[in-house]
């Protein structure tokens, strides 16, 4: 098993760079998984950690983990009050702008995990900024209705945390992200198999922003996009 790629390490700290189709940790809800984020580092570094914040399984980026619980505390809290900046870069269909998207969200519970949730709790507050940073029109009909296709690479940045946000953003925006079963195309996310070789959502945690929780100091931590989210951009370096 290939070691996890490390974007930041310090004594109480470490961040790594998930891969797409790596959950956080175990859950009853995805019972085949044998391998997770948490265990893996903990093994990588050889010490116990704590998560401190979430990706979807299929979203790929910056991971932050803390070293010992009173790190965790403070992380979760910074978490909780939106001191943390996240960015992510998407792939959408069709010709998407720059906007800020105000929209809240009902929270979406599993049946049987969340049996015992509030069924009738209000919709939360959401919102997204979202930058367009390329477009491309392919020469081929993925609709019946369009002889050519158009897709948008997107800087996303959500100003708040709620479950399944930037998807459920996007397909409101009716922009789905490309790879998302729950929310997408499924003619484009198989046209993106077929034509580019992506088998995953192309949505990634590129940025993460926030104040050292005991020295202080901004801690800024990048990626570049992945691969597979420029792919369908020539133009792009």
């Amino acid at each position: 098993m290939s070691e996890l790629d490390v974007v930041y390490d310090d004594a109480s700290l470490i961040a790594i760079d998930k891969p797409s189709g790596l959950l956080v940790h175990r859950s009853w809800l995805a019972k085949e998984a044998t391998e997770f984020a948490l265990q893996r580092v903990r093994d990588q570094i050889g010490q116990r950690v704590y998560p401190v914040h979430r990706l979807d399984r299929p979203t790929s980026g910056i991971l932050l983990f803390a070293k010992d619980a009173d790190t965790a505390r403070l992380l979760t809290q910074a978490f909780t009050e939106r001191q943390v900046h996240k960015g992510y870069h998407a792939v959408v269909r069709g010709y998407l702008g720059d906007g800020s998207l105000d929209y809240p969200l009902r929270e979406e519970l599993d049946k049987i995990a969340d049996k015992h949730a509030d069924q009738d709790k209000e919709p939360q507050p959401a919102v997204t900024d979202y930058q367009c940073l390329a477009q491309v029109e392919l020469p081929f009909s993925v609709s019946k209705k369009h002889s050519t296709s158009r897709y948008s690479l997107m800087h996303l940045q959500p100003k708040t945390g709620r479950k399944h946000q930037l998807r459920r953003h996007m397909s409101h925006l009716r922009h789905p992200i490309i790879g998302d079963t729950n929310h997408g195309d499924g003619r484009h996310n198989r046209f993106f198999r077929e034509q580019f070789d992506c088998h995953r959502l192309l949505l990634a945690a590129t940025s993460l922003a926030f104040a050292h929780p005991h020295s202080g100091q901004a801690v800024e931590l990048q990626l570049a996009i992945p691969d597979e989210l420029t792919r369908a951009f020539p133009s792009l370096p």
